[in-house]
């Protein structure tokens, strides 16, 4: 897996420059190229009188997006590529044209309902994250604010099987070309309560999830592994350090459709409650 080639969605309004960062992030760490593209809205073909309000229609658009890429050139610069696409979809837009572009990546910042830090996942992103070819990253909100100077550190959250067996070697490839180290985290959620039973299976579950952690970083340098346990997702991600240049990665569901990305139930418990950039990557098994 690569990240060569990375394609940035980008939006006239504040937040989009979250994406937009995150995408400058990657392409300048693995000296790659960078698209920025913007996707806008099909202009309506009306007959007679009409016409004129059509004109006025496509001239907006034409300024919206070439206010847009310009305000994204100042922080992308010269030697990136801008391109508008036309489509009614944004998501549906930006998997078109990551696979004319023969994209690695498809960047996006968080929609606006997501909290400073978090990540919300709106049309733009719910499109891309149930039908892209390529990974999706996905920047929390308020990222480009005082993005990291460079990734620190890959951390893969880890359920024995072949999807994530996958994710692994893909995230190592990653890894390797970012030059950062790869940590394997488990999530085991546990309901808080007590009884003799619950303990008895709680460690059995941490005692799997600790031996398959190590399997799977078995033979791999600059790996670590660790298990988080909470009552939910977010509690258990909170359990463990996370570092300004982190970027977690995860495995689409195995019920999606073949090389394709197709966000499960846990991962996208893990997007909503992560404090740092997400990426799912398509599914390879």
């Amino acid at each position: 897996m690569k990240l060569d080639n990375v394609l940035a969605g980008c939006i006239p309004e504040p937040r989009g420059r979250d994406g937009l960062a995150l995408g400058v992030l990657v392409k300048e760490q693995v000296r790659g190229h960078l698209t920025v593209a913007y996707v806008q809205p099909p202009a309506w073909s009306a007959p007679g009188p009409a016409r004129a309000e059509e004109s006025a229609w496509r001239a907006y658009l034409m300024e919206q997006a070439d206010a847009t890429l310009w305000q994204a050139r100042e922080l992308a610069g010269d030697d990136a590529d801008y391109v508008v696409h036309t489509h009614k979809g944004s998501g549906r837009g930006l998997v078109e044209l990551a696979r004319k572009r023969g994209a690695d990546v498809v960047v996006i910042g968080s929609a606006s309902g997501g909290g400073k830090g978090r990540i919300a996942v709106g049309s733009t992103a719910d499109q891309l994250l149930h039908s892209s070819s390529v990974p999706v990253l996905l920047a929390p909100r308020g990222y480009g604010d005082q993005p990291p100077a460079a990734f620190e550190r890959l951390t893969v959250a880890y359920r024995r099987g072949p999807g994530c067996d996958a994710a692994v070697k893909d995230a190592a490839a990653v890894a390797a070309s970012l030059d950062v180290p790869l940590r394997l985290v488990t999530l085991v959620i546990s309901t808080g309560r007590r009884a003799r039973i619950e303990e008895e299976m709680l460690v059995r579950l941490r005692d799997e999830a600790a031996s398959n952690l190590r399997a799977a970083a078995r033979g791999r340098p600059r790996v670590e592994v660790e298990v988080l346990e909470g009552r939910n997702v977010a509690q258990a991600l909170g359990t463990t350090s996370w570092l300004s240049g982190e970027m977690i990665i995860c495995a689409s569901s195995a019920t999606g459709p073949l090389r394709r990305v197709f966000l499960g139930d846990t991962s996208i418990k893990i997007v909503r409650a992560a404090t740092c950039p997400v990426m799912i990557l398509t599914r390879q098994t």
